[in-house]
C-alpha cells in the first residue's frame, strides 16, 4: 500500500488493511509453506532422512523455538536426503522465496560454499547447523565434536578392560569425510586408541548402515572373526548395520560404539549388542540455532549465544556454540536419554527388551 493516501479516515483504513493483511500472514506460517514476502521468513535445511534424529528431534525442536520467539516468523524447510547437489538446489530456492536467514546442515560441506556465498551476497544471513559449512556463515552451533571422538574411544577402551592392550585388534568405521565432523570424531577417538590397541582396519562407512556392514564383513575376512577385539562405529546407524554383521558372523561380546543415542542403539545397549553411544542435546541444539536465527533476523547481536570461534574449511572464523556431548552405557540409561526428555522407559522398554530393562532398573 504504497500510494500516497490523503485524510485521516483513509490513512486509518489503510493501517487497519495493513494490520490485518499481516495477520492474515502470520496465521499461514508453518514449516513447509511458501513465504509470499519473506520479511520474516527463516529456512532450515537439514542433510538427509537416514539419521534419525533430525527429522525426529532437531526439526521438531528447532520449528518450536522459533514460534516461540517469533510468532509472526514463517519457516521454510527441506531435506536433503542425502544429495548435495540437490541441497545447493534447496538454498537457491530459499532465496528466491525471500528468505532472511538460513539454517543449513550441510550434506556436504565444501560443495556448499558456493551456494552459501551467493545467498550471502543477496543479503541473506546464513546459521551452520551440527555441521560447520564452508563459506560466510554467521554462526556456528553444534557439539565438541573432538571430544565426542574422545568419548567413544575411551568407552571402547572401558568395554575392552583388561583386553586393552597394543596386541588387541579393533575395527575403525568413519563417518563420511565430506561431513567435516567425521573428521573431528575420527580425531577425537584415535586420541583414546592409538597406543592403546591395534586399529587393523580403519573405513569409512559414509554414514549408511548399509556400508558400514560391508566394511564389517571385509574386516572379518581379512582379519578372521576370532581375532577382532572390537569395533569403533561413528554412529548408530552404522553401528546396526555392523551388529547385524557380527551376529551373521558368530561374533559376540566384543565391544561396539556408537553416537547419537538413536532409540534402536540404546535397545542393543540394554540387549548387550553395542557398548556404548553418545547423547547430544538435541533440544539445546536446535533452540540454540532457533535463537541464533530468529536474532540475526532481528538484526541483534549474537556474541552471548556464539562464545568461542571455529575455523571451516575455507578458512573462515566462525562466532560459535559447542555444546558438551555425554557418553552412555547400559549404567546411566536413566540419567541421561530419560531423564533429558528424549525417550521414556515405555519408548525403550517394548516387549522384546522388558527383561533387560528390569535388570538395567529401567522398569
Amino acid at each position: 500500500m504504497r500510494r500516497v493516501v490523503i485524510g485521516t479516515a483513509a490513512v486509518s483504513m489503510a493501517l487497519s488493511l495493513a494490520a490485518c493483511g499481516k495477520a492474515g500472514d502470520s496465521k499461514k506460517s508453518d514449516s513447509g509453506s511458501s513465504s509470499s514476502s519473506g520479511d520474516k521468513s527463516i529456512g532450515l535445511l537439514l542433510p538427509d532422512s537416514v539419521t534419525a534424529r533430525y527429522e525426529k528431534f532437531d526439526k521438531p525442536y528447532f520449528d518450536a523455538k522459533v514460534k516461540a520467539l517469533c510468532s509472526e516468523c514463517k519457516l521454510e524447510y527441506a531435506n536433503a536426503a542425502g544429495d548435495a547437489a540437490k541441497q545447493a538446489q534447496q538454498v537457491s530456492s530459499m532465496v528466491t522465496k525471500g528468505v532472511k536467514v538460513i539454517v543449513i546442515s550441510s550434506q556436504d560441506s565444501a560443495a556448499i560454499k558456493s551456494s552459501i556465498q551467493a545467498a550471502v551476497a543477496k543479503g541473506v544471513k546464513v546459521v551452520a547447523y551440527d555441521r560447520l559449512a564452508q563459506g560466510p556463515v554467521s554462526a556456528f552451533v553444534s557439539f565438541d565434536n573432538v571430544k565426542i571422538g574422545q568419548l567413544q574411544g575411551e568407552a571402547l577402551v572401558s568395554a575392552l578392560g583388561s583386553k586393552a592392550t597394543t596386541k588387541s585388534k579393533v575395527v575403525m568405521i568413519n563417518g563420511d569425510d565430506a561431513d567435516p565432523n567425521a573428521g573431528q570424531f575420527k580425531e577425537g577417538a584415535h586420541k583414546a586408541l592409538d597406543g592403546k590397541v591395534d586399529i587393523a582396519y580403519e573405513q569409512s562407512g559414509l554414514w549408511k548402515d548399509t556400508i558400514a556392514a560391508q566394511k564389517m564383513k571385509a574386516a572379518i575376512t581379512q582379519l578372521g572373526a576370532k581375532n577382532i577385539a572390537g569395533v569403533y562405529a561413528a554412529n548408530d546407524g552404522m553401528a546396526g548395520g555392523i551388529a547385524t554383521t557380527l551376529k551373521g558372523a558368530g561374533i559376540t561380546g566384543i565391544p561396539l560404539t556408537g553416537q547419537d543415542a538413536e532409540l534402536a542403539g540404546i535397545q542393543r545397549i540394554l540387549a548387550g549388542t553395542q557398548s556404548a553411544t553418545i547423547f547430544k542435546n538435541y533440544k539445546a541444539e536446535g533452540e540454540t540455532a532457533a535463537q541464533m536465527a530468529v536474532d540475526l533476523l532481528e538484526g541483534k547481536d549474537i556474541k552471548s549465544l556464539a562464545t568461542a570461534t571455529q575455523t571451516s574449511g575455507s578458512g573462515d572464523k566462525v562466532p560459535s556454540q559447542l555444546l558438551t556431548p555425554v557418553s552412555v552405557t547400559k549404567a546411566n540409561i536413566k540419567d541421561t536419554v530419560i531423564k533429558e526428555g528424549l525417550y521414556t522407559a515405555g519408548d525403550i522398554c517394548t516387549a522384546e527388551f522388558a527383561k533387560a530393562c528390569k535388570a538395567a532398573g529401567l522398569q
